[in-house]
C-alpha cells in the first residue's frame, strides 16, 4: 500500500472503518493509515500488542511505550536535553546479565556495546542493513524469514551462509537456546515486540547461559486512538457491520 493506492483500496472495497493491528515496528504502515483515514474521515484504532510484562501477560491498555509502566526495565538510553545526543551507560563496565533496554536501533549502533561480541540479530532482515558497517568490529549472526527478499538484504548486509539461518516463528526456547549455544553468542539483539513476538522466550534463555539481551524499544506513534484490549478492538469492529 502507498500513499497513493491506499485511499483507492478503501474507496473500491467501501471501507468504513480501519482496525490497525500491524507489528509494532511497522511505522510507516500506520503513520499512512493513520494520514489515509483522516483525510477520508474514516474512523480509526490502533490495536497495539501488549508490552512484555513479566508479572502479567494480560491485554491490559497501553496508550505509548513511553508511558507504559518500565518498573521491570533495566536502565534505558535516554536524550540529553542540552545534547540531543544519545545517552548511554559506559559499555566497558561490567554488563548485567539481564535485559538492557535502549531506545533505538541509533543508541545502540552509535555505541560500542556490539564491540568484539558475538552477537545475534533477531530483528528482522529490514534492519539488518543498519548493522553493515559493524560487520568488521563484531561476529555478526542473523536469524531471517525463509524468503528469498529476506535472503537477499541479509547477503547485502555482509551476512554469510555460515551466519544466517531462516525459521519461520515461533522459535521454541529449546531451539533458541541451542542455537545460542551452537554459534557461542554473547549477545542477542531484538526489538521490544511483545510475547507474541516471542520477547519472553528469549527473555527466559538469556538469562540461563548469560548472554547479554538488549532490547530495542517500540518506537512511539501519535495514534488518535489506541487499544492493547482485544474485545475493545472486535468492539470497534462489530459496531461497524450491519
Amino acid at each position: 500500500m502507498t500513499a497513493a493506492s491506499l485511499p483507492q483500496f478503501l474507496q473500491q472495497y467501501n471501507i468504513v472503518a480501519v482496525l490497525d493491528a500491524s507489528h509494532p515496528f511497522a511505522v510507516e504502515i500506520s503513520q499512512l493509515a493513520i494520514a489515509t483515514c483522516k483525510h477520508q474521515q474514516i474512523p480509526y484504532l490502533r490495536y497495539e500488542r501488549p508490552q512484555w510484562n513479566p508479572e502479567s501477560h494480560s491485554s491490559s491498555v497501553i496508550r505509548h511505550a513511553s508511558t507504559a509502566s518500565t518498573s521491570h526495565q533495566l536502565p534505558t538510553v535516554s536524550k540529553s536535553a542540552d545534547s540531543g545526543q544519545s545517552q548511554v551507560p559506559n559499555p566497558k563496565s561490567k554488563i548485567p546479565n539481564s535485559p538492557l533496554l535502549l531506545d533505538s536501533f541509533k543508541s545502540l549502533l552509535s555505541s560500542s556495546y556490539l564491540a568484539g561480541q558475538r552477537v545475534f540479530l533477531t530483528t528482522g532482515y529490514r534492519s539488518l542493513e543498519r548493522f553493515k558497517p559493524w560487520q568488521d568490529r563484531a561476529v555478526l549472526f542473523a536469524r531471517i524469514l525463509p524468503s528469498v527478499t529476506a535472503l537477499e538484504a541479509a547477503i547485502a548486509a555482509g551476512f554469510t551462509p555460515d551466519r544466517m539461518i531462516a525459521l519461520r516463528p515461533p522459535i521454541s526456547a529449546d531451539l533458541e537456546r541451542a542455537l545460542w549455544q551452537q554459534w557461542q553468542i554473547s549477545m542477542v539483539v531484538t526489538k521490544a515486540s511483545g510475547t507474541a513476538g516471542r520477547e519472553d522466550v528469549k527473555r527466559q534463555v538469556a538469562v540461563e547461559p548469560g548472554v547479554q539481551l538488549i532490547v530495542i524499544a517500540r518506537p512511539e506513534i501519535a495514534y488518535p486512538e489506541q487499544t492493547s484490549d482485544l474485545s475493545v478492538a472486535l468492539e470497534f469492529c462489530q459496531s461497524f457491520c450491519t
